[in-house]
């Protein structure tokens, strides 16, 4: 069986993937079943709303503000929100073995970029938070959220004032998200992050995984660690099982990374 410390030392390359249960140390929800996101957003709980309906382009035409009600205190939530000890200790771990990194990730916080993770290193396979596209879309383009500041009666899961607006046609804005149903969502921003993994990929070709909160409900970001067991070391306190010879902790993700340390240390 490998160890944790011979899967990193004959690596060439660090591969980090995390899911939601990579923010959960931070304090962020990760949404898992209807109870925890009706106890976050009662309205959606009196509505009977699952996480598939309201983050489903459907619910933006719908019903705009409650929409924007869900995903605007959200956005200012990850804005708020300050990454957990366990993302710098992954950035001093891939320099201390002068490892070349790349992210996967299906999380749309920003969280990794606000650690002070290359932008460039990074694949959004779902898309960000942080920036905006046309509802319908008139466009292609994709822009910014930083100037963007919500404004939430959190009771009523409602977007108050103005709706955030397309600067091309003025219709409706929207996440530039993948959402499910979605046939609008704008990917060309995602799909140069994705070259740029491909790229990364070509070059180190002998990466270990380092897999963070990554569950099996929406599996993408499991699905893409698992080819490159058994060089995988999976974090996931509920669910550690890993193919082919990978190693499982079975703990939260900053607990895991630390496991990682303790390791290498030994």
């Amino acid at each position: 069986m490998p160890t944790i410390k011979t899967l990193i030392h004959s690596a060439d390359s660090l591969l980090i993937t995390a899911g939601a249960g990579m923010g959960v140390d931070s304090g962020l929800p990760d949404f898992r079943g209807n109870n925890g996101m009706w106890q976050a957003y009662p309205e959606l709980g009196r509505r009977q709303m699952d996480f598939t309906t309201i983050a489903n382009p459907q619910a933006f035409a719908q019903n705009p503000r409650l929409a924007w009600g869900f995903y605007g205190h959200r956005l200012a939530l990850y804005k708020a929100t300050t990454p957990h000890a366990g993302f710098s200790e992954l950035l001093a771990l891939a320099d201390r073995l002068d490892l070349p990194y790349f992210v996967f990730t299906s999380n749309v916080d920003g969280q990794f970029v606000k650690a002070g993770f290359d932008a460039d290193r990074i694949y959004e396979c779902h898309g960000s938070i942080h920036h905006l596209q046309c509802v319908i879309p008139c466009s292609d383009k994709i822009w910014t959220a930083d100037d963007l500041t919500p404004v939430i009666d959190n009771d009523k899961c409602e977007w108050l004032g103005e709706l955030p607006t397309c600067p091309d046609c003025g219709g409706l804005a929207r996440p530039n998200i993948l959402m499910f149903g979605d046939f609008a969502w704008q990917s060309h921003r995602t799909d140069k992050q994705e070259i740029r993994l491909h790229k990364f990929l070509t070059t180190h070709q002998n990466p270990v995984v380092i897999e963070i909160g990554a569950g099996t409900a929406i599996p993408t970001v499991r699905r893409f660690g698992e080819q490159f067991a058994p060089r995988l070391i999976r974090i996931n306190l509920r669910e550690p099982a890993t193919p082919q010879g990978g190693i499982g902790l079975g703990m939260t993700g900053i607990h895991g990374i630390d496991e990682i340390w303790r390791a290498l240390c030994e």
